[in-house]
């Protein structure tokens, strides 16, 4: 890995001293062409950014909308047995209460474990780029 990197230093400089050798005018047009390059990436990751940001409000509206679901469920579940308890005098109906906010609460756990990971993503996208721009650099 060291040699590859020495092997891409090597042709870097050999590129450096090509752009030292060449004439005004196509230095000139070789900056102008690296300034359009770099406008291009950087019009390309704020689109990327405004998307992931734009996901990531997406994410948290449909969480929130998914708790007020599993709130209205749970409270449906608790009238539903309410009146079957009142209607049959049966306890049993508490079970399946039981199991359905069981079921609510894994749901909402796996929506934060996606959240958790689409913010993780987006970061290791942002730090890739720095990382990109630092070798560019170098």
């Amino acid at each position: 890995e060291v040699q590859k990197l020495n092997q891409q230093l090597e042709e870097k400089n050999g590129e450096i001293q090509q752009m030292i050798n060449q004439p005004p005018y196509e230095k000139e047009r070789e900056i102008l062409r690296l300034q359009k390059t770099l406008a291009e990436k950087e019009k390309a990751q704020a689109t990327s950014d405004v998307l992931c940001r734009s996901l990531t409000d997406e994410t948290h509206q449909l969480q929130r909308k998914l708790a007020s679901t599993a709130e209205m469920c749970q409270h449906l579940a608790k009238c539903l047995e309410e009146k079957q308890r009142k209607e049959k005098g049966n306890s049993d109906a508490q079970i399946p209460t039981e199991r359905s906010n069981q079921v609510f609460l894994q749901l909402l756990n796996l929506l934060d474990d996606e959240t958790s990971l689409q913010t993780l993503i987006c970061n290791l996208q942002d730090e890739n780029r720095m990382l990109k721009q630092k070798v560019a650099h170098v």
